[in-house]
C-alpha cells in the first residue's frame, strides 16, 4: 500500500501541482465534484489525475464563492497582529463571562443532553479526521525556511509521529469510545470544510497564499470551542482533544502565532503584494464556507433524532420477531414493516407501559430490552443511539438524573487518565510490513532528496496515521531540524 502510494505521488504529484496541459486541455469537461464523493476520495491512499483535477476545480469554485465576500482580516499585515491579539483577549472575556454565568446557574450554552453533545462529535468527524491536512502540500518546500511554521504546524497536528498525540488517532479514540461510528453516513454539507481542507493540501503549489490565509484564520481561538471543552468535561466526555487544541492554538507560542510568522516570511518583496493579500484573504474566508460549529450544534433534535433512530432499525428488525407480542391489535413485524407509522407506535409503547417518558429510563420496559443483564436487544443499538433513546426517555428529568448518576472527577482523571498507552495505540512497530517497505526503501538511499520524496507521501493525510506514517513523520521531523534519528532507524545510511 505505501509502495503503491509513492509510486502514484511521484507520478501524478511532480511539482504537487497539475500539469498544465492537462488543466487546460481537460478542465472543460470536468465538473467539480460534491464535497462528500471528493473527501471520501481524498481520504484514501490513492487517487487518479481525474480526482486531483476534480478537486483543484473544486477548490476554485470555493475560492470565487468567497471572492466577494467582506473579510474582517486587515488589508495591511502591519495591522494584523494588534488585530489578532484584539480578537484573542476578546474571546478570553467572553469565556470569562461565560464562566460567570454558569457559576451563577446558567444552563449549559451548547450541549442540552450528552446525545447532543455525542451527534456533535459525530457530525464533526468529517473535518477533525483531517485535521491540519490543508498544510500537507507545504511539506514538499522543506528546504524554503519561510515555510517551515506552517510545516512546523503540520507536523504537531500529526503529534510529530506520537501516536497518543496525533490528533485524528485522538479524535478516532473518541468516537470508538462512545461508539459515533456513523459520520459516513452524514449529508454533504457536512463534508465542505474537509473537502476544502484537503483540496488545499493536495494542491498547494498554486495556492499558497490561499494555505496561508485559512491556515491563519483556522488557528485563531474561538469561543465555541472554550465553552465545548467545558461542557463536554461536564457531561462525562472526554474533552482532551480539544483541550488540546486551546493550549497549542494559542497566539503567545503556539500555532496562532506561527500562523501569523508564517504570512509575514512569505509576503512577497518584489510581486504584486495587494493582490497577494487579496488571495490570503481569500483563503482566510474559506473557513466560513460549509456547516460551522454552532450551526451543527443547532441543528440538533433529540425528538427527531429518536425517531430516526427508530425508524433504521426498523428496517432489520420488521421480520425478527414472533406474532405474540401486539401492541393494539398488530404485531411488532406490522408495526415495523411500515416506518411511516413509527411515532404511531411510539405512542402505543407509552400507552402500554413500555416506555414512562420524564423517568428514570430503567424503569421503562423497553430501555431494560436493550441495556442491562440479560437485554435480549443487546447490540441492536451502539453507544450513541443508546445515549438518544435515554435522553429522549428521561425527557425533562435528563439533567437531574445526569447530576445524580455521574460521579465527581478531578480535571486530570478527567482527560489523562483515558489517554492511550503508546504501546497500545497505534504504535509503530518494525513488525509492520508497511513501517518494513518503508524502512527499506530508506536504507537504500543516501541523497536527502530522495529521502524526503519517500517520507512525504507517507506523512498524507490518508496515512500519517499509520504505523508508517507515524514512522515517517518522526524522520521528516529529524531531517527537517537536523535531529537525532529515532530509535530502530539508527542503521539508516542518509542521517
Amino acid at each position: 500500500m505505501l509502495e503503491r502510494n509513492m509510486s502514484l505521488v511521484n507520478r501524478v504529484d511532480h511539482r504537487y501541482g497539475i500539469p498544465g496541459n492537462m488543466a487546460s486541455h481537460q478542465a472543460a469537461t470536468f465538473t467539480p465534484a460534491l464535497s462528500k464523493p471528493l473527501y471520501l476520495t481524498l481520504t484514501r491512499d490513492h487517487f487518479t489525475p481525474k480526482d486531483r483535477l476534480s478537486s483543484q476545480l473544486y477548490l476554485n469554485e470555493k475560492l470565487q464563492a468567497v471572492a466577494n465576500m467582506a473579510s474582517p482580516l486587515p488589508r495591511n499585515i502591519a495591522d494584523i497582529a494588534l488585530w489578532l491579539e484584539q480578537a484573542n483577549t476578546e474571546t478570553g472575556k467572553q469565556y470569562q463571562k461565560y464562566l460567570s454565568e454558569r457559576e451563577r446557574g446558567a444552563p449549559r450554552r451548547l450541549f442540552h443532553t450528552k446525545s447532543h453533545a455525542l451527534n456533535f462529535l459525530q457530525s464533526v468527524a468529517p473535518t477533525k479526521l483531517v485535521d491540519g491536512a490543508w498544510l500537507y502540500g507545504l511539506c514538499r518546500l522543506w528546504r524554503e525556511h519561510r515555510y517551515t511554521h506552517l510545516i512546523d504546524t503540520y507536523l504537531e497536528e500529526l503529534g510529530e509521529g506520537d501516536a497518543t498525540k496525533n490528533h485524528v488517532l485522538l479524535y478516532k479514540k473518541l468516537l470508538a469510545e462512545h461508539e459515533c461510528d456513523q459520520w459516513q453516513n452524514l449529508p454533504d454539507e457536512y463534508f465542505v470544510q474537509g473537502a476544502i481542507q484537503l483540496s488545499l493540501g493536495y494542491n498547494a503549489a498554486n495556492y499558497i497564499p490561499e494555505t496561508i490565509g485559512f491556515n491563519l484564520g483556522y488557528e485563531q481561538l474561538p469561543l465555541h470551542l472554550l465553552i465545548t471543552s467545558h461542557e463536554l468535561k461536564e457531561l462525562g466526555i472526554n474533552p482532551y482533544y480539544f483541550l488540546l487544541h486551546v493550549t497549542v492554538d494559542n497566539a503567545a507560542t503556539g500555532h496562532a502565532r506561527k500562523a501569523r510568522q508564517a504570512l509575514t516570511e512569505a509576503m512577497p518583496t518584489m510581486a504584486d503584494t495587494p493582490d497577494f493579500m487579496r488571495r490570503v484573504n481569500n483563503g482566510y474566508q474559506l473557513n466560513d464556507l460549509g456547516l460551522g460549529t454552532e450551526k451543527i450544534i443547532s441543528l440538533f433534535d433529540l425528538d427527531r433524532e429518536f425517531l430516526a433512530i427508530l425508524k433504521a432499525k426498523s428496517v432489520f428488525g420488521q421480520h425478527m420477531h414472533s406474532s405474540k407480542c401486539r401492541f393494539n391489535g398488530k404485531t411488532l413485524n406490522d408495526w415495523l414493516s411500515d416506518s411511516s407509522r413509527m411515532p404511531e407506535f411510539i405512542n402505543s409503547l407509552i400507552e402500554n407501559g413500555w416506555i414512562k417518558r420524564h423517568q428514570d429510563p430503567r424503569l421503562s420496559r423497553f430501555w431494560k430490552l436493550i441495556e442491562g443483564d440479560g437485554a435480549r436487544m443487546f447490540g441492536v443499538f451502539n453507544g450513541y443511539e443508546k445515549q438518544v433513546i435515554y435522553d429522549w426517555i428521561a425527557g425533562e428529568r435528563h439533567e437531574e438524573l445526569r447530576l445524580l448518576s455521574q460521579p465527581k472527577v478531578s480535571y486530570l482523571t478527567s482527560h489523562i487518565s483515558q489517554l492511550p498507552p503508546a504501546a497500545t495505540h497505534a504504535a509503530v512497530h518494525s513488525e509492520d510490513a508497511d513501517v518494513a517497505a518503508l524502512e527499506k526503501q530508506l536504507m537504500a538511499t543516501n541523497n536527502l532528496d530522495e529521502v524526503m520524496q519517500l517520507l512525504i507521501p507517507a506523512i498524507s493525510p490518508a496515512l500519517h496515521h499509520s504505523p508508517a506514517g507515524l514512522l515517517a513523520t518522526q524522520l521528516y521531523k529529524s531531517q527537517l531540524h537536523k535531529t537525532h534519528i529515532p530509535q530502530g532507524m539508527t542503521g539508516a545510511r542518509f542521517h
